[in-house]
């Protein structure tokens, strides 16, 4: 015997639709030597899996017979509850999308997917299909779409033969007649996570230093180095002692919740990025100006402003326009550029009324800015962030409509200006150790060190553009060096 199709009802499946020897699963169970040292492969159609029901036994003691059997009791408890499965959905969502990219017809009818033995329906998810069979080998998987385009996946379940419908029963029996056909081939093994990273995320941030999709990205790759990512909210703040490391892509801010998420992880011994000390350097411009300007970087003309009464001789030192600085703006906001007294005048008024001091400085006007990428000491990426349209910054700032974004250059860090790099690493130095987004511009009188963000962007198609996965690689191994020590 080589196959072996287990039913609870006879009229499930007959002889008649298959060459393979059916019995019902109330046979197999009750009675263990049957096969004597025979070792079927066997199919197990049970119409339920639930815990310790009959289709559940069936893949328990088939193992316990020494049986080969889909799906393996592993794979009933894995699937039966989404928390059990959620590691392998970025994996699933990502390949998921680029199917739905190559379908045809609307994406929001799609609702559901019916794989059968790695087949489905429509060609254009057979990636998706054999994906989610490599991960979960089963007779029939239902998986259930939800979000803009279906790119979500809700929930994924064990269907039985008997929900089928339509002309879904024949795709079933052609998909088994293939599988049956090929050799035995196990699951592929899965090496268990050895570290849990907590990433502090808010998918509704409309400036996120990541995206969704990048995070996804990442943690197919922190996977392969046996880190799981996790993504939590600003509500998990007392579940955060499970985890063994915090990243945090939300914009940061010292009177949010996203400090006292980094002060808890420091306080429970675990790597964070950020840092406490890094988000309090880094989110206040005032405090980088004097760190700047005491190490002798090279940085625009600055000058601090305390009161109204400075206004009138700003223009004399740092020229014309002005630049002005709210001290803990981020993304261009709170950046204003003065070309006249008067408005230089309205302009400060407005930010001393926010802040008690205010950032004043000479304008750099270049095509681009540097965004040098540090992390652990070492350069991690290059970009050039272009200015957008008809616009002196990288994003545009309107009253009403959705901030509008230059374009970017990514370059290998290898072939980005020595100079630049050189300057970036010593900025980045003198916050610390962790992930720095270090901002220069490169303008006729030289390189100038506009900012050093602890929050930079990551996101994949962007920065990594020119490193690829060895960004991603080289930030989930910053984690896995300082858990090992």
């Amino acid at each position: 015997m080589s196959w072996l199709i287990l039913v609870d009802n006879e009229r499930d499946l007959s002889n008649a639709d298959t060459p393979h020897k059916v019995m019902t699963t109330r046979d197999y169970l009750s009675r263990p030597q049957l096969f004597g040292d025979t070792k079927p492969k066997i199919v197990n159609l049970s119409r339920s899996y639930a815990y310790q029901g009959t289709g559940y036994y069936c893949s328990l003691l088939a193992e316990a017979r020494g049986h080969r059997i889909v799906p393996s009791v592993e794979t009933v408890i894995e699937l039966s509850r989404k928390a059990l499965y959620k590691k392998a959905l970025p994996e699933l969502e990502d390949t998921l999308g680029r199917c739905l990219d190559k379908a045809d017809g609307d994406p929001a009818e799609r609702t559901s997917l019916m794989v059968c033995f790695g087949q489905t329906q429509d060609p254009a998810f057979t990636a998706f299909a054999r994906l989610l069979f490599d991960w979960y080998r089963a007779p029939i998987l239902r998986v259930r779409l939800a979000g803009e385009g279906g790119r979500q996946i809700k929930a994924i379940s064990l269907d039985p033969l008997s929900a089928l419908k339509g002309d879904e029963r024949a795709v079933f029996l052609s998909a088994l007649e293939a599988y049956t056909r090929r050799a035995w081939r196990a699951a592929r093994t899965r090496i268990p996570a050895k570290y849990a990273l907590a990433v502090l995320h808010d998918p509704r941030e409309e400036l996120a230093p990541t995206t969704v999709a990048s995070l996804k990205h990442f943690a197919r790759i922190a996977a392969r180095m046996r880190v799981e990512v996790a993504p939590i909210g600003r509500r998990d703040l007392d579940r955060l002692a499970e985890f063994d490391a915090l990243f945090i892509r939300e914009t940061t801010a010292i009177d949010n919740h996203t400090y006292r998420f980094a002060r808890r992880a420091q306080q429970e011994g675990m790597p964070v990025i950020d840092d406490p000390q890094s988000m309090i350097r880094c989110t206040n411009k005032v405090y980088l100006a004097e760190r700047l300007a005491a190490s002798h970087l090279p940085t625009p003309k600055t000058l601090i402003v305390q009161s109204l009464r400075q206004a009138d001789g700003l223009a004399g030192v740092l020229g014309w326009p002005v630049v002005l600085k709210i001290p803990d703006g981020s993304f261009s906001r709170g950046v204003f550029k003065a070309e006249t007294p008067e408005d230089l005048r309205t302009r400060l008024r407005s930010l001393l009324d926010e802040s008690d001091l205010v950032i004043a400085q000479e304008y750099v006007p270049t095509a681009f800015d540097w965004r040098i990428g540090v992390l652990g000491g070492e350069p991690l990426y290059a970009c050039q962030y272009l200015m957008a349209k008809k616009h002196w910054q990288i994003v545009r700032h309107e009253p009403g409509k959705a901030p509008a974004e230059g374009g970017f250059r990514s370059v290998p860090v290898a072939q980005a200006p020595g100079e630049v790099i050189d300057i970036a690493v010593r900025a980045a130095g003198l916050i610390g150790d962790g992930l720095y987004g270090v901002d220069l511009k490169q303008a006729e009188t030289g390189i100038k060190v506009i900012e050093i963000n602890d929050n930079p962007d990551l996101n994949h198609g962007v920065e990594d553009a020119a490193e690829k996965d060895v960004l991603w690689e080289r930030l989930a191994g910053w984690f896995v060096t300082r858990l090992e020590r």
